[in-house]
């Protein structure tokens, strides 16, 4: 359990990262990633990398400067242009439904105008999981200058778009949904130079 916990990661550039580990039993139609971040790079960086062997970018949450994020669904993504960051946890979710093809971002509780992705796409199932690189390859393939440095936490994946009421309640931290990934029971590995550590402050 990794309540009030954080992922430090030390070094920048890096080669570290964390491989997560979720039971995924059936492709998704649908999904919703949430992690909270905490860093000064201003260079890109990568915070939520999901590969599969047909596909290194099948879900990916990238940070390419600091007024901007790219969700990636199938190798295919789309930019949600932020306010600059004042040097705070940033808190980001980003939901996918295949019917419709609506990506949602919501940054520190709000939302996003809406934009489309990939309508009719199925996220594959055999994947590789990772915070703080971005895959090139099936479980590697790095470019360091993508690593993520700084702190991560809360981070969850759910085989279903959140409504607004829990995307709300994930900013919040309040009771969520059963998930694939949980930050309550992550199944982790730490590879390389990332430190579990208490939360500096709420």
């Amino acid at each position: 359990d990794l309540y009030r916990k954080v992922f430090v990661f030390r070094k920048d550039p890096s080669d570290a990262f964390v491989l997560l580990g979720a039971r995924l039993e059936q492709p998704l139609q649908n999904f919703t990633v949430c992690l909270r971040s905490y860093t000064d790079l201003s260079r890109p960086h990568s915070l939520f990398s999901y590969a599969t062997k047909a596909q290194d970018n099948e879900i990916l949450l990238f940070k390419p400067k600091p007024t901007e994020y790219r969700f990636y669904v199938g190798g295919k993504f789309v930019t949600f242009r932020v306010p600059e960051g004042r040097g705070d946890w940033e808190h980001v979710c980003a939901g996918w439904e295949s019917a419709t093809g609506i990506a949602e971002f919501w940054l520190n509780g709000k939302p996003w105008p809406r934009k489309g992705l990939q309508r009719g796409y199925t996220v594959g199932v055999e994947a590789a999981i990772m915070l703080g690189q971005e895959q090139d390859t099936f479980g590697g393939g790095f470019d360091f200058y993508n690593s993520f440095s700084g702190e991560l936490s809360d981070v969850y994946l759910w085989d279903t778009a959140l409504s607004p009421d829990k995307m709300r309640a994930a900013y919040l931290s309040l009771r969520l949904p059963p998930a694939l990934l949980a930050w309550r029971s992550l199944s982790y590995e730490v590879k390389g130079d990332v430190v579990v550590k208490g939360r500096l402050r709420e």
